[in-house]
């Protein structure tokens, strides 16, 4: 009998991936609640029952919190960090998971979970800074997967494509800390071009300027994660804008579809089979 794995994902004042995100975990095993902001922060009330220690499992989701007033994920991440410090570090400190996606990795960098240099994770030491093309990106890039990240969520994957949606996704670091980053295996994700190679900076396979083309990195336990791409949007192979080409060749070779799964549902099935490991 398999074990109950619980996941929290996060909604309200301008997060609008949320009912993606809950679906995703849902297909991967999970049982996954859509909790908003207040009814987990707000307590003063007394009629509030969600207790982040139920969940084995938090999702900061994408959108657009707070409007991005102040800048990307700020408002969200000095909300939590402020109202939630203690209980997001016995959460860790359990052995837990957390995946931050776009405005939720957003976020993380600003309240500090992430790199988590060290086991610390209120520092802020790295940052998600405007597109270097000066607007808003919306669009699919290919990703190679560090083989020697510690990374949960990206176990078993070798290469990704997932769909790109903002306008504050540069990943900006000092070079001490990009070094340590590297050092360490923690860049978990990085752009590439089409064939593979690192994408060097080269626009539009690496979509925002990010340094040392840095899509997606993880703490040094490999079970806090955050990613500008947005794999709750591949969950199913028809969400590919070339779907029906890839339907068409494989018909024409006479062959079935190997998985009507995307590759993006991977993330959140490495996350529920480790929790179900771990039991």
């Amino acid at each position: 009998m398999m074990n109950t794995q619980r996941a929290l994902v996060l909604t309200g004042y301008g997060l609008n991936c949320d009912m993606e995100t809950q679906y995703a975990l849902t297909v991967a095993g999970f049982e996954a609640d859509r909790v908003h902001i207040s009814e987990l922060i707000d307590t003063t009330r007394g009629h509030s029952s969600v207790r982040l220690k139920d969940y084995q499992l938090l999702a900061f989701d994408g959108g657009f919190s707070w409007g991005d007033d102040h800048g990307a994920g700020v408002l969200l991440a000095t909300r939590l960090k402020y109202k939630l410090k203690s209980d997001l570090e016995e959460f860790i400190a359990a052995g837990k998971l957390i995946i931050g996606i776009c405005n939720g990795f957003q976020a993380m960098v600003n309240m500090g979970l992430l790199p988590g240099f060290q086991g610390h994770y209120d520092r802020r030491e790295v940052a998600l800074l405007a597109n270097d093309c000066g607007n808003f990106r919306n669009d699919w890039v290919k990703m190679k997967v560090n083989p020697g990240s510690p990374c949960i969520f990206t176990t078993g994957i070798d290469f990704l494509e997932l769909p790109v949606r903002h306008g504050e996704g540069k990943f900006y670091a000092p070079e001490g800390v990009l070094n340590q980053l590297q050092e360490n295996n923690q860049d978990a994700l990085c752009y590439t071009l089409p064939s593979g190679e690192k994408a060097q900076g080269q626009f539009p396979d690496n979509p925002n300027g990010s340094l040392r083309d840095i899509a997606g990195i993880c703490d040094p336990t490999g079970r806090i994660f955050g990613l500008m791409p947005h794999p709750e949007a591949y969950h199913h192979f028809t969400q590919h804008p070339n779907w029906t080409l890839r339907k068409e060749i494989r018909e024409r070779e006479g062959k079935d579809l190997e998985t009507e799964e995307g590759a993006g549902l991977k993330i959140f099935k490495n996350a529920f089979e480790y929790l179900q490991e771990k039991e």
